[in-house]
């Protein structure tokens, strides 16, 4: 096997490489090569059977075909010297014809051989005449031979010597057929693989655009989106916050209308901040990216105080935040996204419970995982409000209290819980609560 390696690199070194000459020359330096070889043997051989002419004949076409080689392999020059080869080799057989016993000797098999090779090499505007021009010579050495038998002696010196010739032609002629077609099968199963791994490769380019295209649409919409989102919901809080601002100036109030205005006030500024807060965060995520510091994070360290803060909002509210917790968990994530998805998640429980409910946060190890649970008993939601509820495409509702979100809560905590490499989902129904689920990986 590593000599028949050997013998294969040797032959497209000399051939030429597929990057340096097309098939057709390639298949052209492999006639020269092959032409070469077979005169080389006939050289001896014609002159051991008693034919010393063909023989030297046979030498000096073995000169003139290496030289072709020589000019069309290392020197470019392949459209003269395919057709001086061509030429010679139809002159050549011509002249065997006639000093190697005519239809007694193989020069038809190796015309027929000489033709078919022509017809590998010479331009496709060329070879209806190379092929009249094969069949005209062999039609005029036959008659010729028929009408003229002095001119086409019969040059073997015995019978043996005939068969011989004869059986060697045919070898050559099988083995060159064989080269022939098996290099053709190989250039073209090559060629194939070659035209399938371009369309492959440019079916993959198309598909890739074709993603790129979607992503580019789907950036555009979310962009739009968050203009609309922008422009609606905001401008509501901030008219709200400058009509407060106009009847403190313009109007004359008692301790208590101030009191109360100012209060109102105060509450649609800190929701409007808040707002404010998550545009700025997601926005800031989907431009900049959001570099995620991940380690072992105590559920003590991290939530403990977002929790007792959520508790006395929910007070404010009349609401009861209750908690059940293993606050010796420990869970790996980001500290400061762990902490704004679950202020998020309570933050929303409590917008949508309505005075006197409830509200409870449980933390649970199950097996590798641990499960962050938010649950409240507020209004709920339906079935096709969720499944738009992690996106863009999710409508921001008022809260029990009139309270007016952003719309972006839920999709930052659905951001940052996979960038986390959790999970985040819901369970709910219309006027039975929600439940939101945080799995996060659980640390050693």
């Amino acid at each position: 096997m590593r000599l028949f390696g050997n013998i294969n690199r040797l032959w497209l070194t000399l051939t030429g490489s597929t990057t340096e000459f097309s098939l057709e020359i390639r298949i052209f330096h492999s006639l020269c090569l092959i032409s070469i070889l077979a005169l080389a043997y006939n050289v001896p051989f014609n002159y051991l059977i008693g034919l010393p002419f063909v023989s030297l004949l046979s030498l000096l076409t073995l000169i003139i075909f290496s030289a072709l080689y020589y000019l069309s392999r290392f020197r470019g020059s392949f459209k003269v010297t395919v057709t001086i080869f061509t030429v010679i080799g139809n002159l050549l057989f011509a002249t065997n014809f006639i000093y190697n016993s005519g239809t007694y000797g193989p020069t038809d098999l190796l015309m027929g051989l000489c033709i078919l090779l022509v017809l590998c090499v010479v331009p496709k505007n060329q070879q209806k005449f190379w092929i009249a021009l094969n069949m005209l010579i062999i039609v005029g050495l036959h008659l010729a031979e028929y009408y003229h038998p002095a001119w086409v002696p019969n040059t073997y010196v015995n019978r043996s010597s005939r068969y011989l010739d004869l059986t060697s032609a045919y070898v050559v002629v099988v083995i060159v057929l064989y080269y022939t077609v098996t290099y053709f099968r190989r250039n073209y199963d090559y060629e194939k693989r070659s035209a399938s791994d371009k369309a492959n490769a440019i079916e993959l380019q198309n598909h890739h655009i074709t993603q790129q295209n979607q992503e580019l649409a789907r950036i555009n919409s979310e962009k739009n989106k968050l203009m609309s989102i922008i422009a609606h919901d905001l401008r509501s809080p901030l008219s709200n916050i400058q009509n407060y601002l106009e009847l403190v100036t313009e109007y004359e109030l008692d301790t208590a209308e101030r009191r109360m205005v100012e209060g109102d006030l105060l509450k649609v500024t800190r929701r409007t901040i808040d707002m404010l807060g998550k545009l700025l965060i997601w926005s800031k995520a989907q431009m900049d990216g959001v570099n995620v510091k991940l380690g072992y994070v105590n559920l003590r360290d991290a939530l403990f105080n977002t929790l007792e803060l959520e508790k006395a909002i929910a007070l404010k509210k009349n609401i009861s935040l209750t908690d059940e917790i293993d606050w010796d968990i420990r869970i790996v994530a980001d500290i400061d996204m762990l902490q704004l998805v679950i202020r998020n998640l309570i933050s929303n429980a409590i917008k949508f419970t309505a005075p006197g409910g409830q509200v409870s946060f449980k933390a649970k190890q199950i097996g590798g995982e641990c499960w962050l649970i938010v649950r409240d008993n507020g209004i709920g939601m339906s079935a096709e409000k969720q499944a738009e509820l992690f996106s863009l495409q999710a409508q921001s509702t008022f809260g029990t209290d009139n309270e007016k979100g952003v719309g972006l809560g839920l999709l930052l905590c659905k951001e940052f819980t996979e960038m986390q490499g959790g999970h985040i989902w819901v369970e709910s129904s219309p006027d039975h609560g929600a439940a939101f689920f945080v799995s996060m990986p659980a640390g050693s």
